[in-house]
């Protein structure tokens, strides 16, 4: 297989090359893209709509989520040693990063205990069987617990061993399974007693269904997709100035309609409603790999399992993003609704190389081009350290090439204590010559992919609201491929774009 997904790859190197020779860069030919994204519906994002994660028990207990558990006798936390390789101690008096373990969900009550270091939670199997260790790179049997928690007070935990025996500090220094107990007694003397506190969790596709499990999830994910986004909302979209939408996939539906566990199928078919819908109202698509295989970014909106990105690391792992283009693409060519394939969203450095994003860009040109000559393809830059202009000289001379920069006055400290006006001026100044700089006559369209009118500002008024959104819009209209919202619904109403409008905040007609 890794012969071939190198052959495949030079293959397409070949393709791309003679594309680059011969196609010239071209504007949109009818005005730049207004868009809205469709967040949320296709790829799970747990802070969109909380209330999918609502009917999973023990909901707390998800893929990905990052716990302590300090034990009642040592009064220490649970540490790999080493960070992973080594034993399980009781002895750290704070907990940052050896102090903490990722969940894999068996099901509600059974899991896996991932470290720092990849490695999983185990008993130590060559020697007597009973000590607790992190070694293994891949989760067997002797790396499956029980979790107990006390009724009355979920925060204190029983841990049980594949063994049948609970996990108890001897010492500091000795964590082992080997503890019998009566379970009668939850006090500060039993030292098969932890406390359990959470420093992080995760809400994406992976959650979703593999929390509600195979026999729930297609029956939650279907009634989502058939609600969240309905016929209405591209009418409501057409009619308040917008022209596109941009709708964020996960690899696992090109796999439909029976992806791979825990994933369900279905989400292909409401893409086909969409492209039906956005026909009939006149309306562009930008289909967005959302989710790549392995995750891009270790982000829950690119369906981690526990955080960790693990894409672009093979030729087998491209190929078969590669792969999910190629059938997007052949799928909905011939739709004249379909406008743009960005073949990947917000790939992180350094975990995404630029050698490897270019390798997949390069590939996932010529899959889009293999299929349509006229859709635009779209290439998101990496988030995380990275210039800005680094992905020029790929993108320079292809035809119907664009370059995804995603602005927000968020996520980082320099945002946090700035005023209305500071923020309104950030726009004009700072994210201006940031959005010029990547705007040139002979390079590629400049795509401004996702943005907000959300902000630290505390206590701004609907006037300071309108304010913001304008300056982004007097901004990003200056892309010369069009920009996108993030997104038309969220419980957090000014990530609503439905809110926004209907409110008065944004008005786009």
């Amino acid at each position: 297989m890794a012969f071939s997904s190198r052959t495949w790859l030079l293959s397409s190197a070949v393709l791309f090359s003679i594309m680059s020779l011969s196609c010239g860069r071209e504007p949109p030919n009818s005005g730049t893209v207004k868009a809205v994204n469709l967040g949320g519906w296709l790829v799970t994002e747990g802070w969109i709509k909380p209330s999918l994660f609502d009917g999973i028990p023990n909901k707390d207990f998800l893929d990905g989520t990052e716990l302590q558990l300090k034990s009642v006798t040592t009064g220490k936390y649970l540490a790999a040693e080493l960070g992973g390789g080594s034993i399980i101690v009781a002895n750290r008096t704070s907990a940052s990063g050896w102090e903490r373990f990722r969940l894999w969900r068996i099901n509600e009550t059974t899991f896996n205990f991932r470290v720092f270091n990849k490695d999983f939670v185990g008993l130590d199997v060559k020697g007597n069987g009973a000590q607790v260790v992190a070694v293994s790179k891949t989760p067997g049997s002797s790396e499956t617990f029980e979790i107990i928690r006390k009724p009355d007070d979920l925060s204190r935990v029983r841990i049980k061993a594949p063994n049948g025996f609970f996990l108890q500090a001897k010492t500091e220094d000795l964590v082992t399974a080997d503890y019998a107990g009566s379970g009668s007694g939850w006090g500060n003397n039993d030292p098969s007693v932890f406390v359990i506190s959470f420093s992080g969790k995760l809400e994406g596709e992976f959650q979703v269904t593999n929390g509600y499990g195979p026999k729930k999830a297609p029956q939650v994910m279907r009634e989502h997709w058939n609600t969240f986004i309905v016929e209405d909302d591209f009418h409501f979209i057409k009619t308040n100035g917008l022209n596109a939408v941009r709708i964020p996939v996960g690899w696992w539906i090109a796999s439909d309609p029976t992806p791979p566990n825990p994933y369900v199928g279905g989400s292909l078919l409401a893409l086909d409603k969409a492209f039906l819908w956005a026909q009939k109202y006149g309306l562009k698509v930008i289909i967005d790999l959302h989710a790549a295989p392995g995750s891009q970014n270790g982000f829950e909106h690119s369906a981690s399992r526990d955080g960790s990105q693990e894409w672009g690391q093979t030729d087998e792992n491209i190929l078969q993003t590669v792969d999910v283009i190629d059938f997007l693409t052949a799928r909905y060519a011939r739709s004249p609704s379909l406008y743009a394939v960005e073949l990947i969203n917000e790939p992180f450095s350094p975990g995404a190389s630029l050698q490897n994003v270019t390798k997949f860009y390069k590939a996932g040109y010529a899959a889009v081009r293999k299929h349509s000559s006229t859709a635009y393809v779209v290439f998101s830059n990496r988030l995380g350290p990275m210039e800005p202009r680094e992905l020029f000289p790929l993108a320079t001379g292809l035809k119907g090439s664009v370059i995804d920069v995603h602005y927000y006055n968020l996520f980082v400290s320099a945002f946090d204590n700035l005023t209305v006006q500071q923020n309104i001026d950030f726009i004009h100044t700072n994210r201006s010559q940031e959005l010029n700089y990547v705007t040139t006559s002979n390079g590629p369209l400049t795509f401004v992919g996702e943005w907000v009118a959300e902000w630290k500002v505390t206590e701004a008024t609907k006037e300071d609201y309108q304010r913001f959104a304008n300056a982004q819009l007097e901004v990003w209209g200056r892309a010369t491929f069009g920009w996108a919202y993030w997104t038309l619904k969220n419980v957090n109403k000014h990530w609503s774009l439905e809110w926004m409008i209907q409110n008065g905040y944004i008005k786009l007609t």
